[in-house]
């Protein structure tokens, strides 16, 4: 796009630094130099893409590669995409400002199940064919990764191939195919036919499902004995080795996570019952302490934040902790640089490291107990007691903190009211905990924040094979909550039960449902995640139009027998590890970290044998 025109749209709209690029430390390379154009999409608005970690690294990745050129694209708002359709102008990148439809290739990430009608729409916007069959030699190539693509197949119409697992090495093993395939020219199926046999690749053009008269899956089908019956995941396994930034792209507009990432450790040895991370993500993998302090030192000197994030699944439980939170105080202390420690165990939060971070800036203290009573608790396999939320809150109020945010679930399977009366307590505990804190020490105005979200069962978990409550039924235990929760330090934060419920069915859904977002994305669907711009009714009008129903995804009860979807990925973690792992939560027996003793969860078994080092 010529650069008056942009500037002449970009006057019209509401927050243009989401559409300029130009950023610091954002990538600037003649088309002309480059064989590759790849585009990297997160199918939302810039402000939530921009705070995604895995995008900083594959992009950074990409374009160290002197023959490739790794554009960003982003979901344009509202105000942008109606001047686009207006003037016929395709979507473009934030790098060039050139149509995406001239990229070789589009990698979407899948982080959310609500982004995918986000998915249709930017491919709309940018003239290239929603389905993959319809997309002939002179359109890119659509890919796409992420926690999501464990279950691919309601996306299976839509994009070319996924990539299950970490992407750093298959992401240039792919593109050295597309070199190749490029000189050769010769047709898009010989491409997918190469590339489908790298391992992580899936390809679902080259697979067949059949189907029980009930709806259910009969079996899962390679088309030709060439294609691989399971697809296994991609993993890194020293993170000391492989590619990691040290410098990332600083917007010139606030986003979500206005801050420097470290990663450091991928994977959790906690097996909680209901999280898809923690099993898809394994083995543990931790970068050295040595790797981490430099990787910090030299972001916040080419970034100039006055924050940094230390990022894995549980970050309290990355083995060098201490020293590493010590070192990162005494090292930036003095140039006012904040630390910010997500993902914290309440059992694994000593005072010294409260005390390290209070020195620059104190933040509100988020904590997950996921669930109100030590019954549901053991359910889940969660792992922590009444008395390590007590003990980190008596620490937290003595040196200062008085903002406290807890997050719970509620549908979890057995869960009853006493479970919720169990959250409310533990709210009361927690407010009484801070009165009972001498004045002197205690910070003033106490703001105490409990968030409910509502379970989703999710593909590769122990709890893959339970009905989702119904929308009626979480309503009512919000409802009760909410009542039980008034109280002028509290804030009772919960989340839309129809959006959930949509997320239940895509994220246990089939091919079939693929029909289903196509339709409701012709009826105006998009931004789901935003509730704004959710519309209920439209969605189950499209249901209805294609004679399917959602919940039979969503609420229905499985049994072991049935084929899911997913299960021709290979994720490391076996079924029947999964299998016992829920018929544990039925009698509230745990299971033990991974630390303590390996629980035979089948990661040091099959391809991936011998990566597990914990």
């Amino acid at each position: 796009m010529n650069r008056p025109k942009l500037e002449e749209l970009l006057l019209q709209v509401e927050k243009p630094a989401r559409y300029i690029g130009q950023e610091i430390n954002s990538a600037n390379k003649s088309l002309e130099d480059v064989s590759i154009r790849f585009g990297f999409s997160f199918p939302d608005v810039y402000e939530v893409g921009m705070s995604h970690l895995g995008m900083h690294i594959l992009y950074n990745l990409k374009n160290k590669q002197k023959d490739i050129f790794c554009e960003r694209i982003f979901a344009p708002w509202m105000d942008l995409e109606n001047l686009l359709r207006k003037e016929n102008i395709p979507l473009f990148t934030l790098e060039s400002h050139s149509p995406i439809k001239d990229l070789d290739m589009i990698a979407f990430t899948l982080q959310y199940e609500l982004s995918y009608s986000n998915i249709l729409n930017i491919l709309d916007l940018g003239q290239i064919p929603i389905k993959s069959e319809d997309r002939q030699k002179d359109y890119p190539f659509i890919m796409a990764g992420g926690p999501c693509a464990y279950n691919p197949e309601p996306l299976a119409e839509i994009i070319d191939f996924f990539v299950l697992g970490e992407g750093e090495e298959v992401n240039l093993e792919i593109l050295e195919k597309y070199k190749e395939w490029k000189k050769r020219n010769t047709s898009k199926e010989e491409f997918l036919e190469q590339i489908s046999q790298i391992k992580g690749v899936y390809v679902p053009k080259f697979y067949d499902v059949n189907y029980h008269e009930d709806g259910t899956i009969e079996k899962f089908i390679p088309k030709d004995e060439r294609y691989p019956k399971k697809i296994t995941k991609r993993i890194i396994k020293n993170l000391d080795d492989v590619y990691y930034p040290e410098e990332v792209i600083v917007p010139f507009t606030d986003i979500v996570h206005n801050r420097a990432m470290v990663e450091i450790f991928r994977g959790c040895t906690r097996g909680c019952r209901f999280c898809q991370a923690g099993m898809i993500y394994r083995p543990v993998r931790e970068r050295s302490l040595d790797k981490v302090k430099t990787l910090a030192t030299n972001l916040l000197d080419n970034t100039g934040y006055e924050e940094l994030s230390l990022s894995s699944l549980s970050t309290s439980d990355y083995s060098q902790i201490e020293p590493l939170i010590e070192h990162l105080m005494n090292e930036n202390e003095k140039d006012k640089v904040g630390l910010s420690l997500p993902s914290l165990r309440l059992d694994k939060f000593p005072l010294e490291v409260i005390e390290q971070i209070q020195k620059v800036r104190k933040t509100g203290l988020t904590f997950a107990p996921e669930a109100g009573t030590q019954r549901l608790r053991d359910v889940i396999n969660k792992g922590i007691t009444e008395k390590d939320l007590i003990d980190a809150m008596k620490d937290a109020f003595s040196l200062g903190w008085n903002s406290i945010k807890l997050y719970f679930m509620i549908g979890l399977p057995t869960e009853t009211y006493e479970d919720l009366d169990g959250i409310v307590d533990l709210a009361y505990k927690v407010i009484n905990l801070y009165y009972d804190t001498p004045k002197e020490k205690r910070g003033k105005g106490l703001k105490v924040t409990i968030s409910t979200s509502s379970f989703v069962p999710k593909a590769c978990t122990p709890f893959q094979w339970h009905g989702q409550d119904s929308i009626e039924t979480l309503k009512e235990k919000q409802y009760y909550l909410k009542e039980k929760l008034r109280h002028k330090n509290i804030k009772y934060n919960y989340h839309e039960t129809k959006t959930s419920f949509l997320e239940g069915v895509f994220a246990r859904g089939d091919r079939k449902v693929g029909k289903v977002l196509m339709k409701a994305w012709e009826s105006g669907c998009k931004f789901d995640g935003w509730g704004d711009y959710f519309d209920y009714e439209k969605w189950m009008q499209a249901f209805e139009d294609c004679n399917i129903d959602p919940h039979f995804y969503a609420n229905r009860q499985r049994n072991y027998e049935e084929v899911f979807p997913w299960d021709f990925i290979d994720i490391g973690v076996s079924k029947e590890y999964l299998k016992k792992e829920n018929e544990k939560s039925k009698k509230g027996i745990l299971t033990p970290d991974c630390r303590k003793g390996c629980s035979a969860c089948g990661i040091n078994e099959g391809s991936l044998g011998g990566v597990c080092n914990v």
